[in-house]
């Protein structure tokens, strides 16, 4: 026969069960206000929390939730465990995590114009003047909305120009590139195959391990990269070519998700997109500083590029980033008519004067 239990017994049980409740709360890291209210996200990154760009993240986290006045919580789960480099457009998209970082460069596919116009910013020097020419001749594109479907953008990202910090031989000139096995931006491979090199494409998380175990030669990475990867551990020569850098969607949340939220979250959040962007330049910025005194300091040896090598360098990067724009003709894509308008948007102090596509 089932024991009835008296008021005061069933209050304890409630209440028991209750704290049974908050204690599993705390020890899975939700807020036990999310049981009144608060809107709790989780927000993913391939990064350690102690990475420049997830310094940033975590500005742009403690204004969210500031702004929201305690109603938004962002709990972050941070160096890859759980989205994928290569895959996290299309997880996002399906909820894996409902905030994330987005690395259209490495997807393996759908993302042919987002990979491709990062090479068309040769010009630019600065984060912020690369954001504003995505902005310019690029968020408004029918064909880069089409790439972009499922995700809402929280925030674009620029970054610092990188040279090549390679780990047993030392390159002074870009003759010296010739046969190294070196890792590069995706919009970078056929100008380095085109110097010689070998190139290769992977994530960055997996480059220190790769240079550590002589995989790989080299590296294209800003010297924010010495302190922020460790690089100054696994390779010791820096050459200060100047590699330009373009700008690209990098935050991004699932569009159901995003559609889900109340329009207050959603308005803090909108808040949020140029107060991650300016933390994402700051940021990266303050670590080239830091990650080059760090360099000196490992033993890191630095070799000048001639200036005659430099404006060689960039003709063979003009030149590809038409072949690329071109290439894409072949899957009706216009990525000429980008480039044309990115390059005429550059003036000659680096910033953007916008000209928009005709």
């Amino acid at each position: 026969m089932k024991e009835s239990r008296t008021p005061d017994q069933g209050r304890r049980v409630a209440w028991g069960s209750r704290a049974l409740l908050l204690v599993f709360c705390c020890l899975i890291g939700l807020p036990a206000a999310a049981q009144e209210g608060v809107v709790q996200l989780i927000y993913a990154s391939p990064y350690s929390p102690n990475h420049p760009f997830s310094q940033a993240d975590q500005d742009w986290m403690q204004f969210v939730e500031q702004e929201s006045d305690g109603r938004l919580h962002i709990r972050p789960i941070w160096s890859g465990g759980l989205l994928s480099s290569d895959q996290s457009m299309i997880e996002l998209r399906h909820g894996v995590a409902d905030i994330g970082l987005i690395t259209p460069i490495y997807a393996k596919g759908g993302a042919h114009l987002l990979r491709a116009q990062t090479g068309f910013y040769s010009g630019t020097l600065t984060a912020e003047s690369q954001v504003d020419l995505y902005r310019c001749v690029m968020e408004n594109d029918a064909q880069i909305q089409k790439e972009l479907a499922g995700l809402k953008v929280l925030a674009v990202q620029g970054g610092n120009l990188p040279g090549v910090l390679t780990r047993d031989v030392q390159v002074r000139h870009l003759s010296d590139l010739e046969g190294l096995r070196i890792r590069g931006p995706t919009e970078l491979l056929p100008i380095l195959k085109a110097l010689g090199a070998d190139p290769v494409s992977m994530p960055m998380g997996d480059v220190y391990s790769a240079l550590a175990k002589g995989i790989l030669d080299g590296v294209i990475a800003p010297t924010d990269t010495f302190k922020s990867l460790h690089f100054a551990e696994v390779a010791k020569y820096y050459y200060m070519l100047e590699v330009p850098r373009g700008a690209y969607p990098a935050r991004a949340m699932g569009m159901r998700k995003w559609n889900s939220l109340p329009p207050e979250i959603r308005d803090v959040l909108e808040q949020g997109i140029p107060v991650w962007e300016a933390a994402l330049a700051s940021r990266t910025r303050e670590s080239l500083e830091t990650g080059m005194a760090y360099g000196l300091e490992e033993g890191v040896e630095f070799s000048p590029i001639d200036a005659d090598e430099q404006q060689i360098f960039d003709a063979i990067y003009m030149a590809d980033a038409e072949r690329s724009a071109m290439a894409l003709n072949a899957l009706g894509m216009d990525a000429e008519s980008i480039l044309h308008a990115a390059q005429a948007s550059i003036n000659s102090d680096g910033l953007v004067d916008c000209q928009r596509r005709q």
